[in-house]
Formats: structure tokens, C-alpha cells, sequence
């Protein structure tokens, strides 16, 4: 059946052939959907002789009908084996059903012998065209003419033009060397009325293209020699995906129909390179014609010893030449390619594992969602636990995204709160803030800046991006510094609501003095909370993206919690609300020694402030003041003065003590116990019991798996079942 004798393979050559049949299962398998497969792909126009040029390379005679097996692309083995036979098979596309692979595989013709091959065919291919559901009569829709069962839908019985299917056609013997060649259906540009359409032509360039893209595809160009070779518009298609031309290898065909001299001329001259080069070159073949018999076909390559075809180098000429370089590249590329498939394919199979991963487990039926679900709450509540404890290194993720960082932004707001409200949270500075302007000022400015730089280390914790939480939390507004003029404000309110007490004010003097001075509380201690929800809000938000790829259960599951987590922030807020009521509505009291001892300290100040200013200049620089200079150091103050003054100073006692506990309380219960780490914290939520209680049909909603995902799974379950083959495959 072959051209070229038998001879001894040498080492190389007995490698390259274990390759290839390798690379042929792979292709077999369909694995050239995930790595492009080491190939020679025929292409070019309809007319341009691709049918002869395979006949002649394969020793098959084809039916003269040869436009049946054009339909889909035809995949011609050869390989060496004791029993001279040709089988027929079908590969299925890719986008093939599970029933249609399996039925398609199952397709297998009877073993035929070479020489009866041609006249068995037809029958074979109108079987075929009946599996793939191609329209047995092209020029008419009269259906499928076979009683070969097809699972085409009932629309559809009419047949179509063109298939994804590849036609296998296996030929064997003891003299055949290796090669598998790609045949793909032949660019046409202009439909043909009732046979073929617009949609028809952009389908087989799209075929062409899809096999001609992958850079370990050898496209063999075939071209007739009767045309301009610059109008050949399968070299402008191949040169769009092989831009230097290092792949593509041209076949010039029907060089017997070339007469004048000057053509002739024009086709050695492109043969040898100086017209339209390519890297592999290219070759002229004389093909079988349409009326020559056997004898005729044996002796079509006598046209190479006439002129001037006889001045081109032999191994360029003639189907045996031609036949020699194929194998030669094919192996070569095998060898070359091997190395790079096999990383290809562990690359591959590497992220559809990682991908099937992170879709989880299967989801179809209740214990399957709930296990889904129990398990996503477990990896959940892990973070929550890390990002309380600030055990950042337990898990990666606390490397992709500070919005982790949870109980370190809650201790920077706390720390920052802390200065802010000590420095800021009393609407008018006590009277002894006001005695060394220049230092308070100073001290103040130190102050702001420790605020700025403890808030540098906290994000930006917009709630803008969480309209959900508009109703719950505060705007984030600056607080403005305490005013002067305390005397006289706490002398006007004591002239306003003084009774007929001497030298002593009123329990309702003292509340409302103290009530007005922690004005600011309500605002401070609401928008502090108000950080902190944010922060635990961008917390949930980022762990559940994290423990959740799936978007759509990731909504449907985030709408399902939302209600009770923003309940839970409002238990948050409202218990600061409660402290702020407590501290500021009732009657200022405390059982706590401080207070006395911050009067007691206050009194001590003013008499030892009243000594120096009264001896000074009269004092050393030890001064030593007797009991008669302690007993004389009064000052004659009215009624009014002296209460105003104990007025100030029982406020600021009682004001100073009251403000660290007030902060002390915001942030243990407020916010440790009712935010962080009570039993209503809002970081509990989403855990295993709440998976637990879940109802059958709110299950369903929020975990089952949507008929995207299912289709993804199934296919990457396909995907890793192919490429475990391939490297099973693949393994010497």
C-alpha cells in the first residue's frame, strides 16, 4: 500500500512511533480540548486537491463521491501491524453529550481489507453521516438515509451540513510507517442554494481555525499550482496563527495542469524558496486523476524527470518525499513536545482539582447541602476565633486582606476613642485647663497627634459601601474642642436654679451642671460603636468571600443572616445608648473614694496656689510656710464666688471619675460583650447550630447547587477524568 519500501527503524524512529501512539489514544480521548496535541492538519480550499493528496499519502482509494467524508474533520492513521485492515471509527466533538459519546464510541466498523476498502466505503460513510446526523443527499433536505439510530432531536431529523465529529479511518499492515494526518472540510466562500448557507462557511473557518491555532499543529497547506499563489487565501489564514511561518509546510498539487513555461517556472521558483517563503518549505505532489486507473497512478510521478520539474530537489518532489518529511516532523514534534504536555497536563490538572475544591462538595439532595453548609460555618467560625484572638499566622488569608484584622482595628478605634473622649468629651475646659494656656496647648497638640496616629494603623471603615446599616450606624463627624468660659457658665446656672441655701448649691444644680458638661457623650459614644460595626461588618463581608467562592449561595446565604446580624448591631448600640442614659439622666453618684479625693486634691491646689502668689518673693527656694501663714492665707470671697468655686470643683472631681468609667463601660459592654464576644454577638451567627436549625426549603434556597454550578462540576469532574487518562497515557 505504501510508496517507500520497508526498512529497519532506528532508535529515534521506534521512539518518535511510541510517541505518536501515545498522542494518537490522547486524541482518541479528546484530550486535544485541554493541551493542544502534536498534529498535521490539512487545509485549504475545496478545489485544491486535499482528497487526491490523502489518497496518494494513505494508498487508500476513496470513493469517487469523496464529498461525504468533507462534512467533518477525518483523522487518517497508519500504523504497522501483521494484518493488512482498515477500520472506521468516530472521535466525538467535544461538546458531545455523555449519551452521544457513548453511543458515537460504540460505532466501529467491521475490519476491511485495503483492496476492498473503496468499494465498502460508501455504505461505511453513509452510517457515519447517520451517527454524526449529516444529511445523507447534500442538495436536498430530504432527511438521513440510513437506518443507523441517531439521538438528534426530532427538529432536527432533516440533517446537518457540517459536524464536530472526527471520522477515524485506521489503516494497518506490515508496511506501514507511522503518521497521523488531520483532514479538515475545505474553505468555500459562497453558499450553495439548499445545500449550504452563510452560517456554514463561518462554521468550517471557525473548524480551520480552531485546529490551525495551536502552536503544535503543522498545517499543510494545499494549493493548487494552477493558481496565483499570491490570491491563496488558505497562506493569509495560516499566517495569521503562524506569523513567521515556522509551522506551516506548503503542498503544491496538480502540476500536470500547469502548461505555459512561465507557470512552470513559477512554481519551481516557489518550491525553492524564492517566492513566498516558508520555513518548512514547500513541496509538489502529482495526485491520482479523476479517470486514471491503477496503472496510470503508479506512474504519475514520471512527470518530475521532465523539465523543468527535474531541476527541483528530489526530496521535494513526489508523494514519497513528501511522505518521508511528514513523519519526520511529526515525530519531531512529538519528541520536542512530550516533555511540555506532560507539565501541561499536571498544570491542568492541578487547577480543575483546585477549582472542583472550592466548589465544595456535592449539593443535590438535603444532607449533602447541610454538610456543605455546616462545613462553610465551621471554616467561618475558625476565622472568627483567629481574627479575635489576633492569630494571624493560623491562616493565609489573614495575608490577603487586613479587613481580617479584626480585634486589632477594634483595640486602635478603642485606643484612639479613649484619647479623643479625654480630650474632647467635655463641652468646656475645667478651670484648671485654662491656668497654663501655653502648656495645655502643647499637651493637647501631643494628644491630637497620638489620636491621628493610632487611626493611620485603623482602615477606612466607610459604612457608604454597607447601605444596609444606614438606620443603625452614625455619620463619622469631627468633634470640636472644649470652650473657655467655664466660671461663668456654672455662675449663671447657679444664679438661674439656686434656692435659699447658704453657701451650698442644689442637687439640681449639680445634675444639670453635670449633664451639660458630657453633652458631647451621646454623639462620641455612638459613632465609636458606630466604627467598630462597621469594622465587624467588613469582617463578615470578607470571611464569607473567603470561606464561599459561589456568589449566588454567598448572597442567598448573606440575606438569609443580614436580619439578625443588623439586629444584633442595634443590641450594640442600644447598650451604649442604655450607658449613656445611665450616666447622664440619673443623679451624679458614686461610692468610689476618688471623688473625695479628687475635691480634697483641688482644695489642696488652691491653697498652695494662694500661698505662693501671697509670699511671693518672700520664699526661697525651699520655701517653708508655719501653720499662722497657713491659717492667715484666706481670701474674702463673697457667698456667690464659693459655690460657684466648689460648684467647678466637685464637677470636675466627679466628671473625671465618671468619664473612665463611662469609657470603660462603652467598650466592655457595649462593645466586647454585646459586638465581639457575648452570646448575641453578630460574629455568631452564621455557626453550625444556625446550619442545624434550618428548615428543608430555606436549606434548599440558600445551598443548593444551581444548575450552573452543577454543569461546572460535572464538567470538571469530566475534565480531571480525561487528564488522569492522559497521564496514565503519557507514563512510559
Amino acid at each position: 500500500m505504501a510508496d517507500s519500501p520497508q526498512t529497519t527503524p532506528d532508535r529515534n524512529s521506534l521512539l518518535s512511533d511510541s510517541l505518536l501512539k501515545k498522542i494518537d489514544e490522547l486524541r482518541e480521548k479528546n484530550i486535544g480540548k485541554h493541551v493542544p496535541l502534536p498534529q498535521l492538519v490539512v487545509v485549504g480550499d475545496q478545489s485544491s486537491g486535499k482528497s487526491s493528496l490523502l489518497e496518494s499519502l494513505t494508498g487508500i482509494r476513496f470513493p469517487s463521491d469523496i464529498g461525504l467524508c468533507t462534512r467533518y474533520a477525518t483523522q487518517f492513521t497508519q500504523r504497522r501491524d501483521d494484518v493488512p485492515r482498515v477500520e472506521v471509527t468516530i472521535i466525538p466533538g467535544p461538546r458531545a453529550s455523555k449519551h452521544q459519546k457513548k453511543r458515537l464510541r460504540n460505532f466501529r466498523s467491521k475490519p476491511i481489507r485495503p483492496e476492498n476498502f473503496r468499494a465498502e466505503f460508501p455504505a461505511i460513510l453513509r452510517e457515519v453521516n447517520a451517527a454524526m446526523g449529516i444529511r445523507a443527499n447534500l442538495s436536498s433536505k430530504d432527511g438521513i438515509d440510513s437506518g443507523y439510530s441517531s439521538d438528534k432531536p426530532s427538529d432536527s431529523q432533516e440533517g446537518t451540513v457540517f459536524s464536530e465529529d472526527v471520522l477515524k479511518i485506521e489503516i494497518c499492515g506490515p508496511t506501514e510507517d507511522y503518521l497521523t494526518v488531520i483532514d479538515v472540510p475545505g474553505i468555500f466562500r459562497t453558499p450553495e442554494e439548499g445545500c449550504t448557507t452563510k452560517e456554514d462557511i463561518a462554521l468550517v473557518r471557525n473548524m480551520v481555525e480552531g485546529y490551525i491555532k495551536d502552536s503544535r499543529t503543522v498545517i499543510l497547506a494545499v494549493l493548487d499550482s494552477n493558481i496565483d499563489i499570491s490570491n491563496q487565501e488558505i497562506l493569509t489564514l495560516a499566517k495569521e496563527y503562524d506569523e513567521k511561518g515556522e509551522r506551516t509546510l506548503g503542498i503544491l498539487t496538480k502540476p500536470d495542469r500547469v502548461k505555459e513555461a512561465k507557470l512552470q517556472t513559477e512554481v519551481c521558483n516557489i518550491v525553492l524558496g524564492k517566492k513566498k517563503p516558508l520555513t518548512l518549505g514547500y513541496y509538489v505532489v502529482r495526485n491520482r486523476g479523476p479517470d486514471q486507473d491503477d496503472a496510470h497512478f503508479n506512474r504519475r510521478e514520471k512527470l518530475f524527470e521532465k523539465e523543468p520539474w527535474n531541476t527541483l530537489p528530489k526530496e521535494r518532489v513526489g508523494v514519497s518525499a513528501l511522505k518521508k518529511r511528514l513523519a519526520e516532523l511529526l515525530g519531531h514534534i512529538a519528541r520536542r513536545e512530550f516533555p511540555r504536555m506532560r507539565k501541561d497536563i499536571d498544570r491542568l490538572l492541578d487547577d480543575a482539582k483546585l477549582e472542583l475544591n472550592r466548589l465544595g462538595a456535592a449539593r443535590e439532595n438535603e444532607h449533602q447541602q447541610r454538610m456543605f453548609l455546616s462545613d462553610m460555618a465551621r471554616k467561618f467560625q475558625n476565622l472568627v476565633r483567629a481574627g479575635l484572638e489576633a492569630e494571624y499566622a493560623s491562616h493565609a488569608a489573614f495575608d490577603k486582606s487586613t479587613d481580617l484584622c479584626l480585634i486589632t482595628h477594634v483595640v486602635n478605634l478603642a485606643e484612639a476613642f479613649s484619647l479623643e473622649f479625654m480630650n474632647k468629651g467635655h463641652l468646656r475646659r475645667f478651670d484648671d485647663e485654662d491656668e497654663d494656656e501655653d502648656e495645655n496647648v502643647d499637651e493637647r497638640d501631643s494628644e491630637a497627634s497620638d489620636i491621628s496616629k493610632v487611626m493611620e494603623r485603623v482602615p477606612r471603615l466607610d459604612s457608604e459601601a454597607f447601605p444596609e446599616l444606614e438606620n443603625i450606624v452614625l455619620p463619622q463627624d469631627d468633634v470640636e474642642d472644649p470652650e473657655d468660659g467655664i466660671m461663668d457658665w456654672i455662675r449663671d446656672l447657679h444664679l438661674r436654679s439656686r434656692g435659699m441655701n447658704l453657701a451650698t448649691f442644689s442637687n439640681g444644680e449639680w445634675a444639670s451642671a453635670f449633664k451639660e458638661q458630657s453633652n458631647k457623650w451621646p454623639s462620641m459614644s455612638k459613632s465609636f460603636v458606630s466604627r467598630v460595626i462597621v469594622a465587624i461588618h467588613r469582617f463578615l463581608d470578607c470571611a464569607l468571600r473567603h470561606v464561599c467562592s459561589d456568589e449566588s449561595v454567598r448572597d442567598t446565604l448573606w440575606s438569609a443572616l443580614l436580619k439578625q446580624v443588623l439586629q444584633r448591631y442595634k443590641m450594640g448600640m442600644d447598650a451604649a445608648e442604655f450607658l449613656v442614659s445611665v450616666e447622664r439622666e440619673g443623679k451624679p453618684y458614686t461610692l468610689d473614694n476618688c471623688f473625695n479625693q479628687n475635691r480634697q486634691e483641688a482644695q489642696a491646689e488652691k491653697i498652695a496656689e494662694l500661698l505662693r502668689r501671697k509670699y511671693a518673693g518672700r520664699l526661697g527656694t525651699h520655701p517653708t510656710i508655719s501653720i499662722r501663714q497657713v491659717r492667715d492665707a484666706v481670701e474674702n470671697k463673697s457667698n456667690l464666688d464659693d459655690t460657684v468655686e466648689k460648684l467647678h470643683d466637685n464637677l470636675e472631681a466627679y466628671y473625671t471619675l465618671a468619664q473612665k468609667r463611662f469609657v470603660d463601660n462603652i467598650l466592655n459592654q457595649a462593645v466586647n460583650y454585646h459586638l465581639l464576644f457575648g452570646p448575641s454577638t453578630p460574629l455568631g451567627v452564621f455557626s453550625q447550630e444556625w446550619v442545624l436549625r434550618l428548615g428543608a426549603e430555606q436549606l434548599g434556597a440558600i445551598a443548593g447547587e444551581s444548575p450552573s454550578v452543577s454543569e461546572r462540576r460535572a464538567s470538571l469532574t469530566r475534565k480531571i477524568q480525561d487528564l488522569n487518562d492522559a497521564k496514565r497515557i503519557l507514563c512510559f
